[in-house]
């Protein structure tokens, strides 16, 4: 038992370190982790002792559990948590390549039991076959915090509630309508980057487009959310500081996710989620003020200004009964992941143009050929007869879904998928970054071809809409993101600007080494290394 405890103990603090401290430095951070080590021997020891009391009878939901596919080497008290590496889809992938059996493996990941769905027919097994089966959402003790109770549209369990949230959505915050009514928003916030980047072609001097694009994605969403008074007293700038925490905390190892019994410790409470209480009252405080300000002055009063998100969740607070908790609740979940998502795709987009300079020479040639010369800023009205940019950013989203596994679903019912029955309360995983790279499905899966997706290739059927298992960017079923227009509209839209505008080369840094292409896996997949380019205005 002692050997067994010790192996545990190092495989907790190894996966704590990796996944959940190592994106800061700051002192109350480290304070944190060093907290959370300490606690590793006392978890080990309550996991160990609630195990051996554990009686030996097997029930029916574990003689269910047991038929599944799975791999071998299961440890003791953390099963198969120490056979994911530090990039989960790729292991996953790999794993259910020797294990898996028609698309479906069962893990034990640490106490939890999770099913990692691997094919086009499994994914369509789940999330449209039995999509109201596998509809809901594991409890997460993170995202219970930062969401206000999981009270938003991403984390809430499935249920009324949750049909009220979607809704709205689809109804009320991002019809296409609304999402039109933004595109001078969008417009604005574009010319803003084009100019700084001018700026730098003028010196000849490189950009960071990392930042440039994070900043762009951040600032759409809080003009968004907020209307014209996101950038007072740097509040876009805050916006995307607790943005950023808050991908920190849910990305990362959070103990409690894959040993449940430990949320119930205080002790196990107080330290591992005292950093969600803090970014949470400090949500609290940002949102209460940008609300309070909306009260108090209505849309009528702001000299013909679209109304925001904030403005449409207060006019529909008593149709809907949204809570104030509620309506901040949602307000955190479209910043957070509109914003990530469509800055890490964007980034991609001009990573893969850049490895790839017959796909960059090819679309700055529809661009510029397809739009006049001199232009100010390119519009979203000139984006539609850009079919290869279209193609382009399909092959983007197919090589580098921002969220490889998507978000966690629960089973709420036994339901069976190919013979096999998935027991009511087993975690569900959809790895669609492995879908994307099937080679049963993709002919040279590895290579970057917008052409698949033009007229005539083997993908130009396909779209975003969740109908294509095999591709699946934005999810499927009744779980799907609902906010596909409004990426889609800023992705295009900056793309098409930064080929139009401008030529580019490599920052000398990187010109002679290439670009590096190593991720980290959080809630998102994130590039490590920032990308410097050059500008330089075409004659």
């Amino acid at each position: 038992m002692a050997q067994v405890l010790l192996q545990v103990y190092h495989r907790l603090h190894e996966l704590l370190l990796r996944h959940q401290y190592h994106t800061t430095s700051s002192p109350q951070a480290a304070a944190l982790a060093a907290s959370v080590v300490l606690v590793c021997p006392l978890v080990v020891l309550v996991l160990v002792r609630r195990l051996a009391a554990t009686p030996s009878t097997t029930t029916a939901r574990e003689q269910l559990l047991s038929r599944l596919p799975s791999p071998p080497r299961r440890l003791p008290v953390i099963g198969h948590l120490h056979l994911v590496g530090s990039l989960p889809h790729v292991s996953l992938r790999d794993l259910a390549a020797k294990h898996g059996r028609r698309g479906l493996m069962l893990l034990r990941l640490g106490a939890v039991p999770t099913l990692v769905v691997s094919s086009p027919s499994a994914a369509q097994a789940v999330l449209r076959t039995h999509d109201h089966v596998f509809a809901s959402r594991p409890y997460s003790a993170i995202a219970d915090i930062i969401f206000y109770g999981s009270s938003d549209i991403v984390f809430s369990p499935y249920g009324e509630y949750w049909r009220q949230l979607r809704k709205i959505a689809t109804t009320h915050l991002l019809t296409n309508k609304k999402v039109r009514s933004y595109r001078h928003a969008r417009q604005q916030e574009t010319m803003l980057l084009v100019t700084k980047v001018r700026e730098a072609a003028m010196a000849h001097t490189s950009v960071d487009l990392t930042e440039l694009l994070n900043e762009f994605s951040n600032d759409v969403f809080c003009h968004a959310v907020s209307g014209k008074i996101f950038k007072e007293e740097g509040r876009n700038r805050l916006l995307r500081e607790l943005g950023e925490i808050n991908s920190a905390l849910l990305g990362g190892f959070n103990v409690e996710d894959y040993f449940p019994v430990l949320a119930k410790l205080d002790i196990v409470k107080r330290i591992l989620c005292a950093k969600a209480r803090d970014v949470n009252k400090r949500w609290d405080e940002l949102l209460n003020k940008l609300i309070h300000v909306h009260e108090s002055r209505p849309v009528s009063e702001r000299d013909g200004e679209e109304s925001d998100f904030i403005d449409v969740l207060l006019s529909v607070q008593q149709e809907y009964n949204l809570t104030r908790d509620s309506i901040k609740a949602q307000l955190v979940i479209m910043l957070e992941a509109g914003t990530d998502t469509s800055f890490i795709v964007l980034e991609y987009v001009v990573v893969e143009l850049m490895r790839n300079p017959r796909v960059l020479a090819k679309l700055q040639s529809e661009v510029r050929t397809a739009i006049p010369k001199g232009k100010e800023i390119v519009t979203e009205d000139d984006l539609s007869g850009l079919t290869y940019l279209k193609a382009v950013i399909k092959e983007t989203l197919r090589l580098h879904a921002s969220a490889p596994l998507l978000v966690p679903h629960l089973s709420t019912a036994d339901c069976d998928i190919d013979g096999y029955t998935i027991p009511s309360g087993t975690r569900v995983l959809i790895n669609i970054w492995a879908l994307a790279r099937d080679p049963n499905y993709w002919e040279s899966p590895e290579e970057f071809m917008p052409e698949r997706f033009m007229e005539g290739g083997s993908a130009a059927h396909m779209d975003f809409k969740g109908n294509d298992f095999s591709y699946l960017p934005f999810g499927s079923g009744r779980r799907m993101c609902p906010g596909i227009n409004f990426a889609m509209g800023m992705i295009e839209g900056m793309v098409t600007n930064l080929v139009y505008h401008f030529n580019w080369e490599l920052a000398p840094e990187l010109a002679e080494k290439g670009i590096d292409m190593t991720e980290s896996f959080g809630v998102t997949l994130h590039r490590n290394e920032k990308l410097l380019l050059v500008p330089v205005v075409p004659h």
